[in-house]
Order: structure tokens, then C-alpha cells, then sequence
């Protein structure tokens, strides 16, 4: 039996997505795990299972993970307004996300 192609694609964010996130938030040439990042790429997860719930209401299990991913950003957007303030407004500004 041939492999499911796309299965946990589509709980996630393309290649092409996920560079360009990485390309806008990234605070310099090789970044790719500072907090602006990882803030960036739970969002596009967030707003892209959000939007899988407008469909399916009753998927339980995903509802788990949004609120797991929903809590880490807080505590990453927390740690950053912690150790740099400027950051953490010029990310919430740039994402939109509402505080």
C-alpha cells in the first residue's frame, strides 16, 4: 500500500511558507531559531489551524495542539518583552498579534 502523501501536511506550513516567515523575522543571515522566528512560525501554525476549524469544529485532538502552540508563543512572546522590550513590540507590530 503506497504512503499518504500530504498527511501531516496539511496541519502544517509548506517549505516555501516556512522560509518565507523565516526570511521576514530572522535578525540575521543564518537565524533560524530566535525567539522572532519561532514567534512567527507558531502564528502561521495558529492562523492556519484556525482556519481548519472554521471547517472541521469537532476535531478535538487538534483543538489540544492549537492551545499548546497558543501557550508556547505566549511564553516566547513573555520571555522576549522580558530580556528585549523593543523586539517584542516591533514582532506583536510586524504579526499583528494583539496584546
Amino acid at each position: 500500500m503506497p504512503p499518504v502523501s500530504g498527511g501531516s501536511r496539511l496541519m502544517s506550513l509548506t517549505k516555501e511558507r516556512k522560509k518565507e516567515l523565516i526570511g521576514a523575522n530572522r535578525r540575521e543571515a543564518a537565524d533560524t531559531g530566535s525567539a522572532e522566528v519561532q514567534i512567527a512560525l507558531l502564528t502561521g501554525r495558529i492562523s492556519h489551524l484556525t482556519d481548519h476549524f472554521k471547517k472541521h469544529s469537532k476535531d478535538y485532538a487538534s483543538r489540544r495542539g492549537l492551545l499548546m502552540m497558543v501557550s508556547r508563543r505566549r511564553r516566547l512572546l513573555d520571555y522576549l518583552k522580558r530580556i528585549a522590550p523593543q523586539r517584542y513590540l516591533d514582532i506583536i507590530r510586524r504579526l499583528e498579534i494583539r496584546k
